[in-house]
Order: C-alpha cells, then sequence, then structure tokens
C-alpha cells in the first residue's frame, strides 16, 4: 500500500482536485507532532470561496477521511495533517522491504524509454585525475538509478581522443619514445614525452611543424599514424579499464571525439541547408542572438573542427543509433555556456531530440590538508586518492580489529579495507549537491561515526552481525506479511520504518533532479535513525519473543535498505568490519 497515495485519494474525492495535483501538493511535515503527510488547503480556497484555516478545520471533521489506516486527522493552520496508524504502516512497509529485498524501489516508470549517460570521458595519453572521478561516478550513480526506476541505460564514454596534440606525441614518440615504458605504464610515458614535446618545442619551431604534419596524416587516415594513435588509445584505454574495474564501472560506449569526425561534413550541410550558418570572420557559425547566447562556432577559419561540431554529430548519432527519451552529459559546470550553444543550435535545426538534451554539471575538487605521494608532480590521480584512502582505512581497522580481538585475516582486513576505502572517496562525490565544490579531508571521509560511507558500511556490518547472532540464538525476523510487525510502533521503531518508506521516492526525486545526493542523504537517514533504535531498544535481550522477532525484520530491512542505496551509489558492503 502507498500511503501517500492513499492520502491524497482520499483528499482528491473530498476536495474535487485531479489525484496528480494532490499527490504533487502533498507535504511530508517537518516535525513528528504534524502528522505524516499535510495537505496545503491554499489550493482550494479558490474553489471552496473560503479561507485556507477553515477548510483545513471543516475537512478535519469530515467521515470521508477516516480510515482504519489512519489514527486521526488534525487541522493545523491552513494545512491538514495526517497520522498513520502506526502498527499498519511499519506492517505495510517492512513486509514490502522482506518481500522484495534488493528490489524495493524498483519501478517501472521509464518502462519501454532510453537514456543516454555520457560520463567520465578522461583524454587519451593523459593522467585520469580527482576531476575525472566526479563525473565518473556521478554518471556510474545515475545510470544505476534510471535504470532502477525500469529505463534501458546506454552508458557513454566520449573519450577525448582527439585533436593536435595527437600530432605532437607522433612526433614525441619517434623522437624520445621508451618502448618498455610505454607497455609497462602507458600514460606515465606518453605524458612524459608529451611534457618534452613542450619543452623542446620552446626552442625547436622545427617540432610544431612536425606535429602539425602528424596530425594532417592522422586526419587524413596514413597507416603509420593511425596505427600509432590506436596504439596510444588501445594502451590508455587499458590502464584506465584497471580503474573502471576497481569501482564496478562499464559502459556500452567508447565512440570518442575522433568517432564523430566523419559525421561532421554531414551536420555542415544541414545547417546550411536550413540556413543557419552565417560567416563570422572567417569562420563559419550559428548565430543564437535570439537565445541570448553567442554565436556557436561549427568550424574554425582555416576549416577545421572544434567540441561544438563535435558534440553536434555526437547528438544526432546517439539519436539516429538509440532513439532516445533523455541524453544526458554528466560534465562539468565550466562547460554549461558550450552545452547551452549546442542545445540551441539543434533545436533551431528543428532536432526533436533538442529538448530531451541535458547538461548535468558539477562544481571542483579541492583538498584540505592533504598530502599525496603523486607520480604526477602536482596532478592528483584518482588512482592515488583511491590507494591512499584505501591504506588509510586498513590501519583504522586493523586497529580496531586488533582491539576487539576479531580474528580476521589479513586477507580479510585488506578485502574490507579495498571497500571500505573506495566508498569512503566514492560518497564524498555524492554527499551532497554536485553544483557544490568537493573538499577532500581525510579526518572527513574517514570518520565512522559521521556522514560517510565508512559509518554507513559500519552500521550495514554491524546489523548483519545482530541477525548473525539471532539466528545463532535461534530467533528467526517475523515473516512478510506477520502480525508481528505492526510492532514496530514505538517513537524509535516507527522513525526508521518512515525512513526506510521514504526510499523509493529518493530514488525518483534522485532521477528528476539528476542529483544522487537525494539518495545519499536518504540512506544516511536510514542509518541514523537505525542507531538510534539501536541505542535505545533491546534487540535480543528481554523475554518478549515477538517483539525480538518484529525487531530483527526492522533490521533485516534495514540491511537491505542501505544494501540498495549504496549500490545505486556505486558503493559496496561488508558483512563484518
Amino acid at each position: 500500500m502507498d500511503f501517500k497515495k492513499a492520502v491524497a485519494e482520499k483528499v482528491s474525492g473530498i476536495a474535487g482536485l485531479d489525484l496528480e495535483t494532490v499527490n504533487r501538493l502533498i507535504e511530508i511535515p517537518p516535525q513528528e507532532d504534524m502528522g505524516d503527510f499535510a495537505f496545503p488547503c491554499f489550493a482550494l480556497a479558490k474553489t471552496m470561496h473560503k479561507a485556507p484555516n477553515m477548510i483545513a478545520s471543516e475537512l478535519a471533521a469530515s467521515e470521508e477521511l477516516k480510515a482504519d489506516w489512519l489514527s486521526r486527522v488534525e487541522a493545523k493552520g491552513p494545512y491538514l495533517n495526517f497520522f498513520v496508524d502506526r502498527g499498519a504502516f511499519a506492517k505495510e512497509v517492512i513486509s514490502q522491504v522482506l518481500k522484495e529485498g534488493l528490489d524495493f524501489g524498483k519501478a517501472e516508470d521509464g518502462a519501454g524509454k532510453t537514456v543516454v549517460v555520457e560520463f567520465s570521458s578522461p583524454n587519451i595519453a593523459k593522467p585520469f585525475h580527482v576531476g575525472h572521478a566526479f563525473t565518473t561516478i556521478l554518471g556510474h550513480s545515475l545510470s544505476r538509478i534510471y535504470e532502477k526506476l525500469g529505463y534501458k541505460v546506454v552508458r557513454m564514454n566520449h573519450l577525448g581522443d582527439y585533436g593536435t596534440q595527437f600530432g605532437k606525441l607522433i612526433t614525441a614518440f619517434r623522437l624520445w619514445g621508451d618502448e618498455e615504458a610505454l607497455e609497462k605504464a602507458p600514460i606515465t610515458e606518453l605524458l612524459r614525452i608529451y611534457v618534452k614535446f613542450h619543452e623542446e618545442e620552446k626552442n625547436d619551431p622545427e617540432l610544431t611543424t612536425s606535429a602539425r604534419e602528424n596530425f594532417k596524416k592522422l586526419e587524413d587516415g596514413c597507416e603509420e599514424e593511425v596505427a600509432l594513435w590506436t596504439r596510444f588509445r588501445d594502451l590508455s584505454l587499458k590502464e584506465f579499464n584497471v580503474l573502471y574495474e576497481r569501482m564496478g564501472v562499464t559502459f556500452d560506449n567508447y565512440n570518442g571525439e575522433s568517432y564523430y569526425s566523419s559525421l561532421i561534413p554531414g551536420i555542415v550541410d544541414m545547417l546550411r541547408e536550413k540556413g543557419l550558418l552565417e560567416e563570422s570572420e572567417g569562420a563559419q557559425v550559428v548565430k543564437l542572438d535570439d537565445k541570448k547566447l553567442p554565436p556557436c562556432i561549427i568550424l574554425k577559419s582555416d576549416g577545421t573542427t572544434i567540441y561544438a561540431s563535435r558534440d553536434l554529430a555526437a547528438a544526432k548519432y546517439r539519436y539516429d543509433n538509440y532513439h532516445f527519451d533523455k541524453n544526458i552529459y554528466v560534465v562539468g559546470l565550466p562547460q554549461a555556456l558550450h552545452f547551452q550553444q549546442v542545445f540551441a543550435v539543434l533545436e533551431k535545426a528543428g532536432m526533436p531530440f533538442a529538448k530531451d538534451c541535458v547538461h548535468v554539471g558539477f562544481g571542483l575538487v579541492k583538498f584540505q590538508n592533504m598530502k599525496f605521494s603523486t607520480r604526477e608532480g602536482n596532478i592528483v590521480t584518482l588512482e592515488d586518492l583511491l590507494n591512499e584512502s584505501v591504506a588509510k582505512t586498513y590501519e583504522i581497522i586493523k586497529a580496531n580489529a586488533e582491539t576487539r580481538n576479531s580474528g580476521m585475516s589479513d586477507d580479510q582486513l585488506r578485502e574490507i579495507a579495498e571497500k571500505v576505502g573506495l566508498g569512503a572517496v566514492i560518497y564524498t562525490y555524492v554527499k551532497a549537491g554536485r553544483e557544490r565544490d568537493i573538499i577532500f579531508s581525510w579526518d572527513t571521509m574517514l570518520d565512522f561515526e559521521g556522514d560517510t560511507a565508512p559509518y554507513l558500511i559500519y552500521t550495514y556490518a554491524r546489523t548483519k552481525s545482530i541477525l548473525r547472532k539471532a539466528a545463532e540464538q535461534g530467533f528467526v525476523p517475523a515473516e512478510a506479511g506477520s502480525e508481528l510487525l505492526s510492532k514496530l510502533s514505538g517513537d524509535e521503531e516507527f522513525a526508521c520504518v518512515k525512513m526506510i518508506a521514504d526510499l523509493p521516492d529518493a530514488i525518483r526525486k534522485a532521477a528528476a533532479s539528476n542529483e544522487p545526493f537525494m539518495l545519499s542523504r536518504q540512506v544516511s537517514q536510514i542509518a541514523r535513525a537505525y542507531n538510534r533504535f539501536y541505542n535505545n531498544c533491546s534487540i535480543l535481550s528481554g523475554d518478549d519473543e515477538e517483539q525480538k522477532r518484529a525487531r530483527l525484520a526492522l533490521c533485516q530491512s534495514v540491511c537491505d535498505s542501505i544494501e540498495l542505496g549504496t549500490y545505486l551509489l556505486g558503493i559496496s558492503v561488508v558483512d563484518q568490519m
């Protein structure tokens, strides 16, 4: 039973408003004494020709709003406050979680619809730094969230594999490349020769000429240059994929910028035929004055393409091949103007999918009193960040294990540290609104009592431990549909049940706003509510066996909810710590 929907149906029937409008207006009160659901009566003032306060009072007294699943309905100012019957609510919610397990929150909102998510998109031959982690983690989480809601998701890795830098790399490799180093650590070697090229170029203009010639040969499809470029690309991807596999990130398509070069002439011809291309200082542009945007350059004065022309070609390719209902670009906020221009050009060109293209921007990455043993000078690579997080996590859990005499082997501790350490980094990117800058701090990230992944994972592991102890003592959780679940009506129990009940709505909100933090916040609230329950209520002690089984069912539901929520964020849990 969907209690919010049931309340909406009650209000709709008595107020004469359509169900969709009522459902949208219903709020969750900020305080428990205001009820579980609240309907603001302002929307009825015009049709009922009365003050909202008076409307609320009259409706609260109506027999039509009574139900066995409602304990009472009260008017408080202009609000109609609904108090659900705690026992009925707990039985319904916990039964649903016990039945569905990790399928809890699964929906068919996106049935028959396709979402394309472009994310990660690192530059070939360059280090995968912490900035790339932002798009990778956000995109990975959004992909899982949309899949949870029934969408078909196409994960696109729009690699930065095109441009004049590849002419420079080809020249540099022929002059200074080390074959053994390239095979062993491709990105490190390619970065080394790329930096050397720029140092030498200052005193040797012939290098610049050589690089331009090599890039022209690459564009023309010359065999040797294409073979070197392909090798650089494949070796870089091999190194990137080690990181992707470590984080559980996958892609359906790796078409980089180079892939769309052959499609750009078709875009240029289409824009010209529609009368949208104009010359401006030798360049071909589409003017966007009507959108209050600067002109979008399609071809530079020398006839070469830029990011915008390649993104226009990529958008059309994606629609032609995937017929997407939404095309999401998880790219940093500094590119906001670029995407406004690209989407505006698509709209002016009459592309039907222009309105379905969405830029999901994010902030910057900063560090607070953190030191790294970086391989790339002042570049903080994601691998360095993950390794240090795992190493620091290992020291923490090893010390705790020794204190508790847990008996876990070093291999077990390292496996746990890997998951918790990675989770700590991932959660830092999704714990707040994506447009806010990320400030990394070891003390904050690895706080087992703060708003962190270690706190969530520890809560999960501790709850699993309780369930194991219960099984050893012969106690099993109450089953779905059991009347025992109605016993979960105490303040701490009910607060936890309510947080679990709101999880499916948080998943929907995360998708609607492309904000994983809507979900991370809810999972954190579930863990907080559970720990208050854990600290204030006896679970396995006492003589009331029915209450024990009901509370164990709550524990199982918390485990499923945390595991589900962290999975959608891209984080793994562990059964013991």
